[in-house]
């Protein structure tokens, strides 16, 4: 059965560029509410991003941002079933200190606890700090990611390591307890060698499309290529939800948000993208997406899914039928709005929903 899940806006005014749709700053108490409200109605998952600079204009979109290692402990402690995806970007913190962080969330959260590794692409997220490596890390992002990720999982498997590889030295590092229901990876590498280090170390990856023939043909390469390495690599797939009582409502709510575009935000973002020098990777999409005189607000470009609950359910279905999807990680004009629309209109209509006995 696909699960559902919350892309969660732990960076203001989530994931539309636009002066016309919702306006409003991250904080714990809406994240809460989101997630909560999404366990109510038996979502699978949440997962934070990890961000360290916005794209500014007119909205400052996303230059206000909250931490996501935080953020999770914080929602493990106020939820009970519902599965809980932090995002790292290993060249901000050391592969030790993210094991402890993770044993503690694991055990704070009972064993619902995983990691997103973000490998690394907006150089200017990380030269205000002086942790950018160089226009070279581009090449080698992913071997470097590999290499964090062995170490994470040597420490919680053993509580201790020495390793002296190429970008890591530890001399019998201890990390204890170790997280005895261990912890997933998810990771959206979409380049050849993205690809690589999803198949030999993620349990999850961003499936990568803008339709459903797109996401279906992402979904058996990744298939394909884990299975070469005796593995099982499931797809997240996301979903830019915009409803209304009618179609015709919802794609009113589209033109608002498109005519009131931040441009200069959106110019920004896809200026830092268009650095990344692999250009077969999702970078190059990203900027694809936003391009032409009329760029789209919809963070990556991607047509939403527009309509009435039940356009939107029909979407949806499709989408949950391909095979290889895992779970469907849904975002939202109105996150709090959109979460208890979703689970009271659209999910009762789905093929694809969980069964769950929801309280009122």
């Amino acid at each position: 059965m696909v699960e559902f899940g919350v892309f969660l806006p732990i960076g203001n005014n989530g994931w539309i560029l636009s002066e016309t749709s919702p306006q409003y700053r991250p904080t714990f108490e809406l994240n809460r509410t989101i997630t909560q409200r999404a366990e109510h109605y038996g979502f699978g998952f949440v997962l934070s991003m990890v961000k360290f600079r916005g794209y500014g204009g007119r909205t400052m979109h996303w230059d206000y941002c909250m931490d996501s290692m935080t953020l999770m402990s914080g929602l493990a402690a106020a939820t009970s079933r519902i599965k809980l995806y932090a995002s790292v970007s290993p060249i901000t913190i050391h592969p030790a200190i993210v094991a402890r962080m993770a044993a503690t969330i694991d055990d704070i959260s009972g064993g619902r606890f995983g990691i997103n590794i973000v490998a690394g692409w907006n150089r200017s997220e990380y030269a205000q700090m002086d942790m950018w490596p160089g226009g070279d890390f581009y090449a080698y992002r992913y071997d470097y990611a590999s290499e964090y990720v062995h170490v994470l999982r040597e420490l919680w498997r053993e509580g201790r390591l020495t390793h002296h590889g190429k970008y890591f030295t530890l001399d019998d590092c201890e990390c204890l307890p170790t997280p005895p229901h261990g912890v997933s990876i998810v990771s959206a590498g979409q380049s050849p060698r993205g690809q690589e280090f999803v198949a030999e170390y993620a349990d999850f990856h961003f499936s990568g499309g803008s339709d459903a023939a797109e996401v279906a043909a992402s979904n058996r390469h990744m298939l394909e290529r884990a299975q070469a390495r005796g593995r099982t690599v499931s797809a997240f797939t996301g979903a830019m939800i915009v409803l209304g009582d009618t179609d015709a409502d919802a794609r009113r709510k589209v033109e608002l948000y498109t005519d009131g575009a931040d441009v200069e935000a959106i110019n920004f973002m896809t200026g830092q993208y268009s650095l990344d020098t692999a250009k077969d990777g999702s970078s190059a999409k990203v900027v694809a997406g936003h391009s032409g005189p009329k760029p789209s607000p919809f963070y990556g470009g991607g047509a939403p899914f527009v309509g009435s609950p039940e356009t939107v359910a029909r979407k949806i279905d499709e989408l949950a039928a391909i095979e290889g999807t895992g779970g469907i990680m849904l975002t939202f004009d109105d996150f709090v709005e959109g979460v208890e629309r979703f689970g009271a209109e659209v999910m009762p209509l789905l093929s694809s929903s969980p069964t769950v006995a929801v309280a009122s």
